[in-house]
């Protein structure tokens, strides 16, 4: 049968993601919405790249990061850095992989976690927490100073993102 052949080449063609070029990554979007709807941040993320969630803990005022990959359009918690095991830091056994971090810190690398529907909720700290999002190239969105005490959903979207960062 010699359609065969071609068929076959149709099909894998249309199987490549429609966003896939060999001259541009594709870019999603991470952004954080307001309860009401309001989009106080994004950051264009392109697949492969990450980026990580500053704060300071509002107990003992030491940085905390928790650090996330665009896993081909997944959201997927990578790694964090803490300070110690304050309240509500720590590792789980099983869960990442638990070692020196720099400065006398704790990394839990290699969590390599999903994060369910590519979205959580973070209740946004005052200007002393200083929760902000700092992308693997250096842009920083800053989320206290938009939205301190306020819920937040902060959500990773595919695609259509210019590249440019909104506010």
């Amino acid at each position: 049968m010699v359609a065969a052949p071609a068929v076959l080449m149709v099909a894998a063609l249309l199987a490549v993601h429609p966003d896939a070029s060999a001259d541009e990554p594709v870019v999603d979007r991470l952004e954080a919405v307001t309860a009401d709807g309001r989009r106080v941040a994004t950051l264009a993320v392109p697949r492969g790249s990450g980026w990580c969630l500053h704060w300071n803990h509002s107990v003992t005022g030491d940085p905390v990061v928790d650090c996330y990959v665009n896993d081909g359009g997944r959201m997927t918690l990578s790694h964090a850095i803490q300070p110690d095991f304050a309240a509500g830091l720590g590792h789980f056994p099983g869960r990442g992989v638990f070692r020196a971090g720099p400065g006398g810190t704790y990394l839990i690398d290699a969590i390599d976690e999903p994060v369910p529907g590519n979205a959580y909720v973070l209740r946004v700290g005052s200007a002393a927490v200083d929760h902000r999002l700092v992308a693997d190239d250096g842009r920083i969105a800053p989320l206290s100073a938009v939205a301190a005490g306020q819920r937040v959903v902060l959500r990773l979207r595919p695609g259509g993102a210019t590249g440019e960062d909104q506010r």
